[in-house]
């Protein structure tokens, strides 16, 4: 579902994806790891299209079989409007414009439909940029920061949503991500990135075992 190989991505003189090469599979979930700047929503971008010339230069090749969705580090949304107004957007492009489906997987949003996103807690604020993206019937979904400022609970819940999308529909994952302990739960694969470059590669339950990438790039050791 995406084949990125030999990518380079760059800011003026500055390189943010080294010659950077990964693939996510039809029904894969793969896991994205790396600290803060190692170009992981840099990578994001470019597989949405949305890096330009002007913002900067692309070189290699990325190829996405069938219709892909970000849900954006941040989350994005239009606080102003309401939840299913936002959830519309998402549905502009594939025509999508019944929301069913995705309150049939995320409840909870269709007892926030007419309120404000910008009022809404951040677990609610993640699972309307979740719904969002689903809007669009995408066959490949790239997350980027699901975790992020959420509490353990709430990212868990999140989670089991996303695996059993993943499970029942086949829906293909790249999921970009700080914490590994919740990527290797989710993932059978994973790419460790830094500075730019895939420094790891590999079966999660291998790179959980590798000390070298526990301690170097991931924070301490996966137990």
């Amino acid at each position: 579902m995406i084949d990125v190989t030999d990518l380079v991505v760059s800011y003026g003189t500055a390189i943010a994806l080294d010659h950077v090469t990964l693939a996510v599979g039809k029904g894969e979930m793969v896991a994205l790891l790396g600290p803060n700047g190692a170009g992981k929503s840099t990578l994001a971008n470019t597989l949405a299209g949305l890096l330009t010339p002007a913002s900067g230069t692309v070189s290699g090749t990325v190829r996405v079989e069938g219709r892909l969705a970000l849900v954006p580090e941040g989350r994005q949304l239009f606080p102003d409007m309401s939840v299913a107004d936002n959830l519309a957007l998402g549905g502009w492009r594939s025509g999508q414009r019944d929301p069913a489906p995705v309150y049939e997987l995320l409840p909870r949003l269709a007892e926030l439909a007419g309120r404000r996103a910008g009022v809404l807690s951040g677990g609610e604020q993640q699972m309307v940029a979740v719904g969002r993206a689903l809007m669009s019937r995408p066959q490949v979904l790239v997350v980027d920061e699901l975790s992020l400022g959420l509490a353990p609970n709430i990212t868990a819940d999140l989670a089991a949503h996303l695996a059993t999308l993943n499970r029942e529909q086949g829906l293909a994952v790249l999921l970009i991500e700080q914490n590994a302990r919740l990527a290797f739960e989710l993932c059978s694969r994973a790419y460790v990135l830094e500075s730019g470059q895939v420094r790891a590669e590999g079966a999660c339950a291998e790179l959980a075992d590798d000390p070298r990438v526990a301690s170097a790039y991931l924070g301490g050791a996966i137990t």
